[in-house]
């Protein structure tokens, strides 16, 4: 049993970066979503791309063994091996311009210990805050979950049932150059996006995983085109289960009032991500 406690002191640890959102990633972004070259400096910076700016820089020799940096810097050192993107919620205020200036002030906002069906989990919740002009532009709550390695002879946990009759969907055609092409635009070493037999030998997958920030990307994009002229106020996310390059999957949403339902569906028919894009 992990002891969380000495784990505590995080909480409240802050770090804040400052950088150029630059027209450049973003022309690197629209080529891997498929997407014409249209945007310009001056213009907002679509949702949830701030994921591809404020990276950590850390040196070849500062890495673990998944290609993350080695925790206990600005993320509690918790002796669990493997390392997911459990989820996020975020608040859209003033647009943050593509060719400006931003800054990014992170704080640790909880660590929490979790028993699941594949042994011990850790929580740790993560704040963002995007400030420009001294104002808050945009806030999200990150949540990282760390998990035990997969013990010899383990069943794969299947996924809850996904929810049918979709309004609108869209089907995913995943490839192993998407997923490098998108850790080569967010700086992301870790290694079950780009490394096929770390993925089967050590974390026991079945293919290279799909990234659980881009998957949210693609289905707010797809409640964005849905929505119209409406303008977006929140975005909620969870990662259900993981995506793999393996097959194609599909992304299906509901509308629901001020509210559109979306989720990712695995090949089998199984809940991968649910979220909830709030407009105005």
């Amino acid at each position: 049993m992990i002891d969380v406690e000495k784990f505590y002191q995080w909480v409240g640890k802050t770090k804040s970066a400052t950088g150029l959102i630059s027209l450049n990633t973003c022309r690197g972004m629209e080529a891997l979503l498929d997407r014409p070259p249209l945007l310009q400096s001056g213009d907002p910076l679509p949702p949830l791309w701030h994921w591809l700016y404020f990276h950590e820089i850390a040196q070849q020799s500062a890495l673990g063994r998944d290609g993350h940096p080695k925790k206990g810097g600005f993320l509690p050192p918790v002796p669990l091996p493997r390392r997911m993107w459990a989820g996020g919620r975020f608040e859209f205020g003033v647009p943050i311009l593509i060719g400006g200036e931003c800054e990014r002030l992170s704080t640790i906002k909880s660590v929490e210990m979790k028993s699941g069906r594949s042994g011990e989990l850790c929580f740790v919740g993560v704040e963002h805050q995007l400030i420009v002009d001294g104002t808050c532009a945009f806030r999200e709550e990150h949540d990282i979950v760390y998990r035990e390695d997969p013990k010899p002879g383990d069943a794969p946990i299947l996924p809850l049932s996904a929810k049918g009759n979709p309004d609108f969907s869209q089907i995913i055609t995943p490839s192993a150059v998407m997923l490098f092409r998108y850790s080569a635009l967010t700086f992301n070493g870790h290694r079950i996006h780009y490394d096929r037999d770390y993925c089967l030998d050590v974390e026991a997958y079945p293919g290279l995983v799909f990234h659980g920030p881009l998957t949210a990307v693609l289905l707010l994009q797809m409640g964005l085109e849905q929505a119209g002229e409406r303008a977006l106020k929140a975005f909620d996310f969870r990662a259900i289960s993981p995506l793999f390059d393996v097959a194609p999957f599909e992304l299906r949403g509901w509308h629901n009032g001020s509210e559109i339902e979306l989720q990712a569906v695995n090949p089998q028919g199984g809940l991968a991500m649910r979220a909830v894009a709030t407009f105005c």
